[in-house]
């Protein structure tokens, strides 16, 4: 078994997931799943209850159930019951919940979405090597993290807008001057934590691409990161509504990102796992709740 591990959020809740390379598929965390769907306060007594209860009706469906370690949240790995996103659905419907369907609904689609096959692509990034050390901080790289993360789901993957877009509101810079701005930001130092981040704020002003900039733009950050300073960012370690809050602010003020982000900074750059963790809580920011 892998010990690639992702985060998917359903309604703020987490269900944890393990890649099963052999098979190449996912195997998820029931007890995560009970706890979304359910709202109870003890999942794993629920789900013990519901699992002794139905086995004998079900015994089939729940012999497939198998025991994978993952992470938790004091930072250890604990054996946990999981079935392989093949079975979810027929598990799902043994325990009925006025979410079941929504969770369905989510859980199918999810997958399928672009959101999801991006999401898969950015997961491989880990492995590829399509960032020269010397393109790091420049908009070329910047580029090839959006072309690589959307190809074949939008084909302006990796190319800068030239139409003018707003996003709840806000108006980010006019195509006639984006070029020109690029190429500013680019010239921008980033030798300093406070430079790298002043850089990114403002290239998420800019917003070069017409979708996926939020998710290109952070990766592009933590390899500035890495490469200038040995650190990245545990994007796990940052509350959803405070980094959208704080991002929006940032055109002002960029004390409060700057905040954020400093109080999650490790030097754990090696670390898959970390890096797994922030592709998964960068695409949890772009959920809308």
């Amino acid at each position: 078994m892998s010990s690639r591990q992702s985060i998917r959020f359903y309604k703020d809740h987490e269900v944890r997931a393990i890649w099963d390379e052999e098979q190449s598929k996912w195997w998820f965390s029931i007890v995560d799943i009970v706890a979304a769907i359910t709202e109870s306060p003890r999942p794993r007594v629920y789900w013990g209850t519901v699992k002794n209860r139905q086995k004998g009706k079900y015994a089939e469906l729940y012999s497939k159930c198998i025991q994978l370690k993952l992470s938790s949240s004091d930072g250890k790995k604990y054996l946990t019951d999981c079935f392989s996103q093949d079975d979810i659905e027929e598990v799902i419907k043994t325990m009925p919940s006025k979410s079941t369907m929504d969770f369905l609904d989510w859980f199918t689609y999810s997958d399928n979405s672009i959101d999801g096959q991006s999401r898969k692509k950015a997961y491989t990034l880990w492995e590829s090597d399509i960032i020269a050390d010397k393109d790091v901080g420049k908009v070329k790289s910047l580029q090839q993290i959006h072309a690589y993360i959307f190809g074949g789901l939008y084909d302006f993957a990796g190319q800068i807008r030239t139409k003018t877009i707003w996003k709840d509101g806000t108006l980010f810079c006019r195509a006639e001057y984006l070029m020109e701005n690029l190429r500013k930001i680019e010239a921008m130092p980033e030798n300093t934590f406070d430079e790298i981040v002043d850089k990114y704020v403002e290239m998420n002003v800019a917003h070069p691409f017409m979708e996926g900039n939020g998710r290109s733009t952070r990766i592009w950050l933590d390899l500035i990161f890495k490469k200038r300073l040995g650190v990245c960012i545990d994007w796990s370690r940052i509350d959803k509504n405070d980094y959208l809050s704080a991002m929006k602010t940032s055109v002002v003020s960029p004390q409060a990102i700057k905040s954020l982000l400093r109080g999650a900074l490790t030097d754990r750059i090696a670390d898959r796992e970390i890096f797994m963790k922030g592709i998964d809580y960068s695409y949890y920011y772009e959920q809308e709740d």
